[in-house]
């Protein structure tokens, strides 16, 4: 979920690729469940009133520059913001919204390439060196045993690139990397330099041993290519973009800038005394595993269609959402996580599931959760990102909180399906 590259950077923080550097007991109290809410009010007028008074609350408890969210109820949008869009002017969110989504774009990658796979055009359980040949090699990586499966579901052990780049320590190498280009192949060789975390899992296991790699679904794009001749990008635009008429969400390329009226992000880094405003920047380096922007709108209608089966045929739905737990320390921010193909489950509060995929950059954080009939969803995107581990807590802590809340006060837990197995 997280592409930020700092190394006190938590997986509180959806980071997915760092160790927390709290310990299980201090995690546990720190991110405690939120009990259940009342029961929703009946009024929309109230209810809107009550997801910005969350929002709100958000704000000020973890001292975010900008919230804003969108929750939808049978295609009913209520948006709600806080904060400021801009440091300088204090210019106010504006009500409709472009953001990079980060990791989030891995779904979509995903649902692109199990199209494929529903076409016939290849398996999951082809091995990467048919589709990629000599590029997961050396260092104990071998793309022989490697799978596609593996790559969508982080059971490949193949290496994290993106804790190899230098360019989200600090504010200073942030500055100076800001708008360096990267291509995929530049990005899986960093990853080859090192060994493998452990051997690829099998696909019957059911707790496979399990780690967040960027580097996955940046080959998983390369698949794509090399099943098409068509760049990731290309055929996601024509599979789901252009069908679900997501006018907001495209992928950047070397574009460092944001379409439309969008909030600013901040970062603030350990090496600087105030903020770092990330928002023009070159996302190149994230490629198939993190680089689209959307809005609300968007995200929204994308998972309604996926989880209501629009986007795929039933086997390949089916093995999207057949989940594996994820380690023992996601468990204690996120209860009950579990990952499928390119999509992640959570326990909620009330009862049931919801399926969601967020994302993390330098300055910001985008959360996202949805009922398994897809009904109901909330998306949430922040700015004011810190580099230490107790404000990381405090601000995931805000977002599930207000994540747990809405969708509970709306029944989600008698609606939500159990976790794949």
């Amino acid at each position: 979920m997280r592409l930020t590259r700092t190394t006190r950077a938590t997986a509180a923080a959806a980071a997915l690729t760092t160790v927390l550097t709290l310990t299980p007991a201090q995690a546990a109290t720190a991110l405690a469940a939120p009990a259940a809410p009342a029961p929703a009010p009946a009024r929309a007028d109230t209810d809107r009133s009550a997801f910005q008074a969350d929002v709100s609350a958000a704000l000020r408890e973890a001292d975010f520059v900008s919230l804003a969210g969108e929750l939808r109820v049978d295609g009913r949008p209520t948006g709600a913001r806080a904060g400021v869009a801009d440091l300088r002017t204090g210019a106010p969110v504006p009500a409709r919204t472009t953001f990079r989504i980060a990791s989030t774009t891995k779904t979509f990658v995903s649902v692109t390439l199990l199209q494929l796979v529903g076409e016939g055009r290849l398996s999951l359980d082809d091995p990467v060196e048919r589709w990629l040949p000599g590029v997961v090699r050396g260092n104990g990586n071998n793309g022989n045993a490697v799978t596609v499966r593996n790559l969508l579901q982080n059971t490949s052990g193949i290496h994290n690139y993106t804790d190899s780049l230098e360019d989200g320590e600090s504010a200073a190498s942030f500055e100076r990397h800001r708008f360096r280009r990267h291509t995929p192949e530049q990005l899986v060789a960093l990853a080859m330099r090192h060994r493998p975390s452990f051997p690829p899992a099998h696909k019957d296991d059911p707790a496979p041993d399990w780690e967040y790699s960027n580097t996955n679904f940046v080959l998983a794009g390369m698949v794509i290519r090399a099943v098409t001749g068509n760049n990731w990008r290309v055929e996601l635009e024509r599979r789901i973009l252009r069908p679900l008429r997501l006018a907001d969400t495209h992928a950047p390329g070397g574009s460092p800038w944001l379409r439309g009226p969008h909030a600013r992000t901040y970062h603030r880094f350990e090496d600087a005394d105030g903020y770092t405003d990330t928002t023009v920047r070159d996302v190149t380096w994230a490629d198939a595993a993190g680089e689209l922007v959307s809005s609300h709108r968007d995200v929204h209608r994308f998972f309604t269609a996926l989880l209501a089966g629009e986007l795929l045929r039933p086997a390949e739905q089916r093995a999207m959402l057949r989940t594996v737990p994820m380690p023992a320390m996601y468990q204690e921010v996120w209860p009950g996580a579990r990952y499928g193909l390119g999509v992640m489950s959570q326990d909620l509060p009330c009862g049931g599931v919801r399926w969601n995929h967020g994302g993390d950059l330098e300055g910001t954080a985008f959360r996202n959760s949805f009922t398994a009939d897809g009904r109901s969803g909330i998306s949430l995107v922040t700015s004011g990102k810190r580099y230490d581990d107790t404000a990381v807590f405090r601000q995931e802590e805000a977002l599930q909180k207000v994540i747990d809340r809405a969708l509970c006060a709306r029944g989600a837990g008698a609606s939500s399906a159990p976790h794949g197995g």
